[in-house]
């Protein structure tokens, strides 16, 4: 026999978003502009949400889009934001965007990830860093994260790996607790499973200090044997109305010194050579 979990209702979808966001009903009733009392009878059962009071209670609780629509639908309202695939007409103009900025940051690397971390674009500079990955980890859909982390990928190239991956983890737990995903814990244990290469230095974070404590550096090193240090910057697009724009992110990597910044040119120009 099999067992269904039931359905939330949308009075405790409220109340879950609520207690997640550690406020009070009074505290999240303020901030609405209703009733304490208002409140309570919408997270018991007692009143029906309004869409517009939905709306309301999910802007002030910063509700991802995705969990917007399961409030409306909870509540037996239409959902309120579309989801579109990146390769439908009308998110032709968001795929120029994506593509314009991935090639402007040419000759460094960029990709476009998803809410899972699966590569929906990246430029050519992020390809002359994966030489001598198992090709299996490049199959559709790629999910960055793993192809990282893995023995077979770029862990052995990783030089701060045990740093690297303690940065990934303490982001993926973030993204969990901003939108609850079990696919997502699911690959954080999957991650925490790969072995870390022989040779790997100790966790030692040196380099936060020598970049002032503000970013976790990839220090990466090449075929050749030069190294790569690259700090990360993670960008999204503001006011999405649409849950696959609003769950798309574009990282975008940057020389850390000098040397980097000689090696991603002289990457840039031998490929353009060939």
């Amino acid at each position: 026999m099999t067992t269904q979990t039931p359905t939330p209702s949308v009075g405790e979808l409220l109340r879950h978003w609520r207690q997640r966001r550690r406020l009070s009903q009074l505290a999240l009733a303020a901030d609405a502009d209703i009733s304490q009392r208002h409140l309570s009878f919408l997270e018991s059962g007692r009143a029906s949400p309004s869409r517009e009071m939905l709306l309301r209670l999910a802007e002030q609780l910063a509700i991802p889009l995705r969990e917007r629509n399961r409030l409306f639908l909870a509540a037996g309202l239409a959902p309120a934001y579309g989801e579109r695939a990146l390769d439908t007409p009308e998110l032709a103009t968001v795929r120029r965007v994506v593509d314009q900025l991935l090639d402007a940051h040419a000759p460094y690397p960029a990709l476009a990830v998803d809410r899972h971390w699966s590569l929906v674009a990246a430029n050519r500079p992020l390809g002359l860093l994966l030489e001598g990955v198992d090709p299996a980890l490049l199959e559709p859909p790629v999910n960055v994260l793993r192809l990282s982390l893995h023995p077979r990928g770029l862990a052995s190239r990783i030089l701060n790996f045990r740093e690297w991956r303690a940065h990934i983890l303490e982001r993926l737990a973030r993204q969990s607790e901003s939108m609850p995903d079990g696919s997502l814990a699911d690959l954080a244990d999957e991650l925490r499973s790969f072995p870390v290469p022989i040779g790997a230095r100790p966790h030692h974070p040196t380099s936060r200090a020598q970049y002032a404590g503000i970013a976790v550096p990839l220090e990466l090193a090449l075929p050749d044997g030069s190294v790569l240090t690259l700090l990360s910057t993670t960008t999204v697009f503001g006011t999405p109305l649409d849950v696959t724009l609003e769950e798309l992110a574009i990282e975008s990597f940057f020389p850390a010194d000098e040397a980097t910044r000689e090696i991603m040119q002289r990457l840039a120009a031998d490929e353009q050579v060939r």
